[in-house]
């Protein structure tokens, strides 16, 4: 009697599944994996700078990202670290929150309320000053330095989280020497890298978005041994 008790609460659970998901991918209730959202926006928010930043088809002015850095690079990276914190994974927990806060903290740079590009602009034709490229380099090195502690940090992970958390390195490493020198090579050759950042994100994000309801894997090349 009991067995078949427990057999048909089964049943109802998944009808309940079915149910309130009815154009998604059947998935019994648990908790979710948030790294998914934390790695596909964080590879949306590199490759949309990168983008922007090589001009493509004369677009110029970053302007049209400020909204996408703020809620999906930005906010949905803290909801997947906060996520991470519930699940126990102080990496995660650390990572996703601190890069959103990249993202939002860039995006700021932009809105002309906060004053941060009118504190570096000439007051009289409006151009930024020679300062403007030195205070993006101070922030850019600190930047640096806290991605290569969390590059350290992932060495057991996976080669897909490792290899784009390492390419994160040179980006920053690219882009605060050509503000410190003025070089536009550099700059060019950190949004290079970017793109290849972002390909890293986003195949890992990938990999943990379609786990179990594809009928493929997608290798990550993990590193760790499992539990």
């Amino acid at each position: 009697m009991s067995s078949d008790t427990s057999m048909h609460e089964k049943h109802t659970m998944a009808a309940r599944d079915i149910e309130s998901q009815p154009a998604l991918p059947v998935v019994h209730r648990r908790f979710a994996n948030p790294a998914p959202l934390g790695l596909l926006s964080f590879s949306t928010s590199v490759f949309l700078i990168s983008l922007l930043n090589v001009n493509p088809q004369g677009v110029v002015h970053q302007n049209v990202i400020v909204s996408t850095m703020i809620f999906f690079g930005g906010i949905c990276q803290y909801i997947a670290g906060i996520m991470e914190f519930v699940a126990g994974n102080t990496f995660g927990a650390t990572l996703f929150p601190a890069y959103g806060a990249f993202n939002i903290a860039y995006a700021m740079i932009f809105i002309p309320g906060t004053g941060i590009l009118a504190a570096y602009s000439d007051p009289k034709t409006g151009e930024p000053t020679p300062e403007l490229p030195q205070a993006l380099a101070l922030l850019v090195w600190a930047w640096f330095i806290l991605s290569v502690i969390f590059t350290v940090g992932a060495i057991r992970s996976s080669w897909a989280l490792l290899l784009a958390l390492v390419f994160v390195d040179v980006e920053f490493l690219f882009l605060a020497a050509s503000y410190t020198v003025g070089n536009d090579k550099l700059l060019l050759a950190s949004r290079g890298v970017g793109f290849v950042v972002a390909l890293c994100g986003y195949w890992a994000g990938a990999a943990g978005l379609w786990e179990g309801i594809v009928p493929f894997d997608v290798p990550t090349g993990r590193l760790g041994k499992l539990d």
